[in-house]
Parts: C-alpha cells; structure tokens; sequence
C-alpha cells in the first residue's frame, strides 16, 4: 500500500468541509458499473498537489531528486512522455516521478541522459506505472529499469473492466477527471508550456492511489496471484531483445492497392530512402514523405519531376526538395533484374484463420473448439480473452498440437508460447479436451 493519504478522500474534504467522502466502490457488481453518481459528477484535476514542479535539467538538480526519492516511501510512479508521431526515436523526452515524502518531480533527459542514480535510489521500491509495455523500452533507454512493478492497464483488464485508459479509471474509480489532450503533443520541442508540464505532472498524481483501488479488487476477485505472474513477466521483458522486423517495408499502409513484384519494389525502395531521411532527421517518417504518396509514386512510376510532384503527398516544399531522392529510388527499383524483385515471404507459423478450412478443415475445427473454449472461460473469469491467453498461442496450437495430446504436452506447449502458469490452470484442461476432437454425441 502507499504511504500517501488518498488524494480522492483530502480533495472530498475540501470540498465539502464536512464529513470523509467515502469512495466509490472499486467494483460494484458488475465490475465495468463504475461508481455511484455524485451531484457535482467528477472533480476536474487540474493541478498537482505541491504544485507544478520545473523540469530537473542539472546534475544537482538530479542529485536533489535523487535524495529525495531514497527518502521517500511506498510504490513509485512512473510515466514518461515521448514524441512518436514527430520523431523517429522512441526516446523520452521527459520523465515523471512522484512518491509519499519526496513529491512529484519531472527530469528533461536531453541534457541528463544517464538516470542510473535515480534507478539505484528507487531500485527496492514497487514501481507503478499505466500501460508499463509502452515506456519500459524508453525508460530503460535512460538508465531505469524496474525490479516489481504494477501495471494499472494491465491491473484493470484482469480486473474485468471495459475502459482501462488511466483518464477513464481516475474518473470511474477515484472521481477525478484528467484531461488528455496533451497526449499526442511533440514532447521534443523546448521549452515544454507549462501546461504540458501540468498534464505530465498529473499523470503520475494520482497512479499509487489508483494502484491501491486496482489491487484490492485483485485480491477480492482472487486474481492477485494472476497479477502478480503478469507484472513479473513484464519485468523480464525489458531486457529483451526487441523483435526485428524482416521487410518493415511490407507494413506501408494501402500497399495492398499495389500490384505485381515491379510495383512493390518501388515502394521498397521509397520506403528505404525515406527511413535513411527519417533517421537522420529524427523525424517520423510520415512527416518526410506519407505512406499514401509512397503507394501513389509505386503505383504511377513517374519518370521526372514534373510527374512526380503532380501526384497526391508530393505537394509539400521539404517533399519536393526531395524529388532527386525520390526519383532516383524509383529508378533504383526500375534497373532491378527480375530475380532481386521483392517475393511473396514465406509466413512462419499458421496461415490466415480464413483460410483454414480450405487448407487443414481438420485444424479449422480444432481451432474453433479452442476459440470457444478461450471465451467461455474468459467470460467465466471476466476477462478478455487476449489477456487470458495470446490469440497466436492459440491459432499455433491448434495447427500444430503436439503429437500426443495430453494436459503435461499441451501445458508444456503453451509455455514455450509464453504463456503464465495461472493461464495454463485456468485453460489446459478444457483445450486438451478441445485438441482431441468433438465430444461424441449422447
């Protein structure tokens, strides 16, 4: 539990100067119900506790931070900012902290890279954090790395409920509002306003409150066990090797508009010359050249410039700066022999759902005797089926089950998988059932 009092209950005192308002339920039944209504409906969050603190850009200003964080108690929170849709790094480019006895405080990376200190300070601590997956990476990047943790996202989901954003949860479960619409700013940009830094700070104001009402509907609905399994594998997760994509190339949205091995090797090709002007930019690439203008130019194959810059993306002056590059790419992909045409990959694992029947009739049953198996229990369990197992754990067992269907194979196959130990209980013995066929008729 936090050390923290309850930020809900001294903002109801306050408010109404008489007794405790007591909180709203954390899962009345059914647990998606939310709390009671109120008069006044929920109070608009609109400024931290303390204050809204100025980013910590110095190295003593690190070292106060970090005095203060190793004296605090209680869980951290933790959030970080980053800039996907303006630069191509997924970096952050601020980090907020807050913790009982040491407050909130916000930390500018640029000029303090190396947070390592921090890390060691807070190193025993239960880190918290919404929708961890998300800013493990970018934090890890900066010297963090969490030892336990407890993902309210993730806390929630299990939990049973349907709006698991963390303004939806601090509204149904504690009764403030927090308002979002700095989500998709460009965090790069200096000096931050300082009513981003208000919205950065509040994102972390209120985590630990969150986390304590999370928990204990956890334990009431005996998932804590589940939990925990969750949140631990999500620690082993950060120093994972990300997953590198084979031909990202292929993921250009509307390249299956383009037709025929010549046409997808001039996306190819745009697509490459891009992400090179992207990297060196630091630039998302679709602010250097859209997905669609890449589709429109594979699609017509301009031969000079003046073709080039009549098609749909290409109007933009840095884009037509770039024309040179752009042509060359698709000359690059004209001069290609035949032979270094782009091939249709070779997919690992099942095929499409869809085409299961026409492929493996035999596997499509399995699969959708598996299917319903995961739903009803799910259901059983008020939890979504994606979280009670990996829908690609489920299509790669039953196009491939082991060669002797038993509980002990089909656990020890759902591990290799990835799956949890508390998924395994819930779910083997009706999938083994599930693999082995149809129950007979009575």
């Amino acid at each position: 539990m936090t050390d923290e009092p309850p930020l809900r209950r001294r903002a109801a005192e306050s408010r109404t100067g008489n007794e405790p308002h007591q909180p709203p339920s954390a899962a009345p039944e059914p647990v998606d119900a939310g709390p009671e209504p109120t008069v006044d409906g929920p109070v608009p969050l609109t400024a931290p506790r303390e204050g809204t603190p100025e980013p910590v850009t110095t190295e003593a200003g690190l070292a106060e931070v970090v005095a203060r964080f190793a004296a605090g108690t209680g869980p951290v929170a933790l959030d970080a900012e980053r800039a996907s849709g303006y630069r191509y790094s997924q970096r952050a480019y601020l980090v907020q902290l807050r913790r009982a006895g040491a407050g909130t405080a916000l930390i500018d990376p640029l000029p303090l890279p190396d947070l390592s200190s921090l890390d060691l300070a807070i190193a025993d601590a239960e880190w918290v954090l919404h929708a961890a997956s998300q800013d493990l990476t970018c934090l890890a990047e900066v010297g963090l790395r969490p030892r336990r943790l407890f993902d309210t996202e993730l806390a929630a989901r299990l939990a049973g409920f349907e709006r698991v954003g963390l303004a939806a949860l601090t509204e149904q479960l504690l009764g403030f509002s927090l308002e979002k619409h700095h989500s998709a700013a460009d965090w790069s940009s200096r000096p931050l306003p300082e009513s981003w830094l208000t919205y950065a700070a509040l994102d972390v104001e209120m985590l630990t409150d969150l986390r304590d009402v999370l928990d204990a509907e956890l334990a009431r609905q005996g998932k804590s066990a589940w939990a925990a399994e969750e949140f631990a594998a999500l620690v082993r997760s950060v120093d994972r090797p990300p997953r590198v994509r084979a031909e990202p190339w292929r993921r250009t949205s509307g390249i299956h508009r383009v037709r025929g091995a010549r046409a997808q090797a001039r996306i190819r090709a745009l697509w490459y010359a891009r992400d090179q002007i992207a990297a060196r930019r630091d630039a998302a690439p679709g602010r250097v050249l859209p997905d669609s203008a890449i589709v429109a130019a594979a699609e017509l194959d301009p031969k000079d410039e003046k073709t080039l810059l009549t098609l749909p993306g290409f109007g933009g002056r840095s884009v037509r700066r770039l024309a040179r590059t752009w042509l060359a790419a698709l000359d690059d992909a004209r001069q290609l022999p035949d032979d270094a045409l782009p091939v249709t990959p070779v997919v690992e694992g099942p095929p499409p759902p869809h085409r299961w029947a026409e492929r493996d009739p035999v596997a499509a049953g399995r699969l959708a005797r598996c299917r319903e198996v995961v739903v009803r229990i799910a259901g059983e369990h008020a939890l979504p089926p994606e979280n009670l197992i990996a829908p690609d754990s489920v299509r790669r067992l039953a196009w491939t089950p082991p060669e002797e269907v038993t509980e002990a194979t089909v656990a020890e196959t759902l591990r290799g998988f990835g799956a949890r130990e508390w998924q395994l209980a819930l779910l083997v013995p009706d999938l083994t059932a599930a693999l082995a066929g149809p129950a007979p008729a009575a």
